[in-house]
This record gives structure tokens, sequence and C-alpha cells, in this order.
């Protein structure tokens, strides 16, 4: 059974960390609740988290200053940000948030149904990547255990094709999704995902085909968990 992801909320007003959780509860995941930077920082330090939702505006440590602390941390850079602001100060505001890192900025009051769709794409590639790690270090087990065993070997080639084709079909959902959001709007927010979403796939590609034989890969290793 493929274990829940983690969303990560940070808000300093109880209120809208209880909107939060309502607008994503369907998506039935874990959510867990940060009411300053500090403390999102904290729970960065122990658990894994698909993707952060960040206010900009807090007392003390502000969204954009907790957003350069996690991505100077090298277990956290790569966590995908969604920042939420009740301000707009025009480009150069919005500017600053993607400068700090962010995959996407939106304003409040936001929709909720597009800010649920736009976590999910976070959290389905977050799914993927976690099982494709582990489906990965079997294969790498057999591989290095299986060599003289042609029943192993053929299972091993078997599974390295499952992992291919799964792989295929997320790079898939990810192209028609890019192509989707760029039909929609030429946003800031939309480069950004996308790019993400590329970065991402791109490097569990190439690791996946490190694994092919003769490709000389046995021991790759898979992306960091996004």
């Amino acid at each position: 059974m493929v274990q829940k992801a983690k969303i990560l909320l940070v808000d300093d007003r109880p209120e809208n960390l209880l909107a939060l959780e309502a607008i994503l509860s369907a998506l039935d995941q874990t959510l867990v609740r940060a009411s300053s930077g500090e403390e999102a920082l904290k729970a960065l330090l122990t658990d894994d988290f698909a993707v952060i939702l960040l206010d900009v505006q807090m007392p003390g440590m502000d969204g954009f200053e907790t957003a350069a602390h996690i991505k100077r941390r090298e277990r956290t850079r790569d966590i995908p940000i969604i920042f939420l602001t009740a301000i707009n100060h025009g480009p150069h505001h919005t500017f600053r948030g993607y400068a700090a890192g962010a995959v996407d900025y939106i304003s409040k009051p936001f929709d909720p149904w597009v800010l649920r769709a736009k976590v999910s794409v976070f959290v389905d590639l977050y799914t993927k990547n976690c099982q494709l790690r582990e489906q990965a270090a079997l294969l790498r087990l057999q591989l290095d255990g299986g060599g003289s065993n042609g029943a192993e070997s053929k299972e091993a080639a078997g599974l390295l094709a499952e992992l291919s084709a799964r792989l295929a079909a997320v790079e898939e959902q990810a192209e028609a999704l890019t192509k989707q959001l760029g039909e929609e709007a030429a946003e800031a927010s939309v480069v950004a995902t996308a790019a993400h979403l590329e970065r991402k796939l791109t490097g569990l590609r190439r690791a996946l085909d490190a694994l092919e034989p003769g490709a000389g890969g046995g021991a790759a290793v898979l992306p960091a968990q996004t």
C-alpha cells in the first residue's frame, strides 16, 4: 500500500490553516500544520513533504525568508513551494516569490478548486516518484544477486520494463498538463511548474536508463523524493 504524502501548510492564522485543511482534505493525504517559518523548518528536519503551501505575510520570519532557508538545505531544496498571499504589490512582488524558489504564487482569496488541482499535481508526482524508487531498489537487488539465475534475470527484466512503462505514463501526463496550462495562460507560474516537473522526470528517466543491461549503471540512484 502506498503511503500517504505529507503536505505542509504554513500560516500564522489558525483560521487560514483550517480553511486550507478543508480545501485539501478531499485529496486524502496527510496535512501538517506550521504556524510560523521556524515551526515549518523544524518539521522539515524530520519529515518528507510532497509540497509546501507557504503564507508570505507572517510575523518574524516571513514566507520569503522561510523559502530561502528551505532552498539552502540539501534535504529540502527540491520540495515544491506554493506561495499564498493576501496582498499583491504587482509584478515585482510576484517575481520575488519566484526568485525565492516558488513553483507558484497565488493571491487570496483563491479558487479552492484551482488550489486543490495544483496541489494534486505535486502529490501525484511525489507518489509516482516514491513508487519508482522502491521498485528500482528491488530491481537493483535482483540484478546484483540474480545474475546467474535465468528466472530471476527474467523477473528483473520484466520489472525494469514495468518501471519504464509507468514512468512513460507519468511523462505523458506531465506533457499533457504542461500543454494544457500553456494554452490557458502564459504565466510565470506555468513556466515554473512545468520546469519543475520536467527536471524531476528527466532525472528519473536517466536513472532508470542507467539500469538497462549494458548501460553500466547497476548502482544508479534515483533522485531524492520531491
